[in-house]
């Protein structure tokens, strides 16, 4: 553990960290209460492609969480950000419930492939669609790419590998948006006013949240909730620079540990 620095801000995952599906990790409100109540800017970043921001925005306000809307970054905005800088027409690989964040982008005659969660839409005549997109030289745009997620199911793919079969099959590369990417996390850091060194991330996967988090220069406390297997935490390099239970626990160690006494 690394000794107490000038702590800033606070970026917290949401789905398997905060919340899985409909059922809020216990205790994780009343945390979230405490460490709102230190001298930390606090942000909620997420990978969650299967809903607009405004829908998973009141998914934690049924679950009694203190979040407001503009204080959840999500990689739907960065993909988002991304096709309006690129100018280009994406054929849109996401859940319906997500395609409100991409109101006003034309989709018509798509010149991109735009990859997020979509288990309605992964068939085979779907990405056999994106796979001749890409060979006729669309850009490949991967929200992120998740082996899997938590849901109260068990285990489930994420867009990974899919995502990865069309890098496959086409020779291609994905432009990658989401976490564990550093420009993701230094766009969410940006209006907090704060390095990467003087922020700490908290999240239940050990490569996107974590590794991505201290390869910006971020601490990465792991959370073994949500999709945590164990070992996790041996599978990135550095390792991170802590593993606690669950989040209550990791805002312990913050609230404890990193802050510097007022």
């Amino acid at each position: 553990m690394a000794s107490r620095r000038a702590l800033k801000a606070v970026l917290i995952d949401l789905s398997g960290t905060l919340h899985i599906e409909d059922a809020a990790v216990p205790g994780a409100q009343e945390a979230l209460a405490r460490l709102r109540q230190a001298s930390v800017a606090v942000k909620f970043v997420t990978n969650t492609t299967k809903e607009c921001k405004r829908t998973l925005h009141e998914r934690l306000l049924r679950l009694k969480f203190d979040i407001e809307e503009q204080e959840i970054f999500t990689s739907l905005t960065a993909a988002r950000n991304l096709l309006v800088q690129k100018a280009v027409r994406p054929l849109l690989l996401v859940e319906d419930s997500a395609l409100e964040d991409f109101a006003g982008i034309e989709t018509s005659d798509p010149n991109a492939v735009v990859i997020g969660l979509a288990p309605d839409h992964f068939n085979y005549q779907m990405l056999n669609k994106a796979f001749r997109l890409i060979l006729d030289g669309a850009p490949l745009i991967a929200i992120h790419k998740a082996r899997f997620y938590k849901r109260k199911d068990g285990l489930a793919l994420g867009p990974g590998p899919f995502v990865t079969g069309l890098e496959y099959a086409t020779d291609t590369q994905a432009a990658v948006v989401g976490k564990p990417e550093k420009t993701f996390f230094l766009e969410a850091l940006r209006d907090l006013n704060c390095s990467p060194e003087e922020a700490v991330m908290i999240g239940d996967d050990a490569r996107d949240d974590v590794g991505g988090a201290q390869n910006t220069g971020m601490l990465g406390i792991l959370v073994k909730t949500g999709k945590y297997r164990a070992g996790d935490e041996g599978k990135i390099n550095p390792p991170p620079h802590g593993t606690c239970d669950s989040f209550p626990e990791a805002v312990d160690h913050i609230l404890q540990h990193l802050l510097e006494p007022k």
